[in-house]
């Protein structure tokens, strides 16, 4: 290759170039104008949502109005509240269970220490059975002797409540049963309801986008209620605002 063939090559490769260079600076433009209507887009919403977060933070329930309904926020939202509910309702009754455990196996153990208390007042019984026949003329044998029987009977009247304890804590077990079952029930209300709501919004779908509908009038002939909400005053001030313009 010559030097005169490299030189029209490379004039050739500056042409494209300086003509390539213009296409690209509009197309930069045209990204970054698509960035620019994208970011004030989002920023829009992120308004509308600080707007809205904003007026459901400042809603006070009234137990004298029944409307407008509480907003959907954590401590309103139905379902949200059930689950909350199945939770912890779970949660303490676990707890309920673990105590009612506790509780039967300390009875059982007073049970057992009882039953080893009159072993050895039934022994002391026999002692002194056989020392007050032997000699029945000493009181102190025979009062030792109605002691210790008057102290079986009241060991074994504090075992048979220990007894009737325990039954009565696997009573309560019994009837913790029915809370289990309250909580299945609550979980098949929330189940339908959550079918519901999905009928719900299937049923009340569109076919395009909400941002894109036209926004609904603030008045329509016919209403009562909406008539003075713009004035004539309102509407001269809006027709000589645009005039200036």
């Amino acid at each position: 290759m010559t030097q005169e063939e490299l030189d029209a090559l490379m004039a050739g490769d500056l042409d494209e170039m300086d003509d390539a260079a213009p296409a690209h600076s509009a197309i930069e433009e045209s990204l970054e104008s698509d960035e620019d209507e994208m970011s004030d887009s989002e920023a829009l919403e992120v308004e509308k949502d600080k707007a809205a977060t904003q007026m459901m933070h400042e809603y006070r329930p009234s137990s004298t109005m029944s409307w407008p309904p509480p907003p959907p926020t954590s401590d309103h939202k139905m379902v949200h509240q059930l689950d909350d509910v199945t939770k912890d309702s779970e949660i303490k009754a676990t707890q309920v269970f673990d105590k009612l455990e506790t509780v039967s196996n300390f009875m059982m153990s007073a049970e057992e220490n009882a039953k080893e208390v009159i072993k050895l007042i039934e022994t002391n019984i026999t002692l002194f059975e056989t020392l007050v026949t032997k000699f029945p003329k000493i009181d102190q044998f025979q009062k030792a002797l109605d002691d210790n029987k008057g102290m079986k009977d009241r060991v074994e009247d504090l075992l048979m409540n220990a007894q009737m304890a325990e039954d009565e804590i696997m009573m309560t077990m019994d009837i913790m049963q029915y809370q289990d079952i309250h909580r299945q029930k609550i979980e098949r209300v929330i189940n339908v309801m959550r079918a519901l709501s999905k009928y719900m919004s299937a049923l009340f779908e569109g076919s395009k986008d909400d941002s894109k509908r036209v926004s609904s009038a603030v008045h329509i002939h016919g209403d009562e209620t909406t008539e003075d909400v713009v004035s004539s005053e309102d509407i001269e001030a809006l027709i000589a605002s645009l005039g200036k313009k």
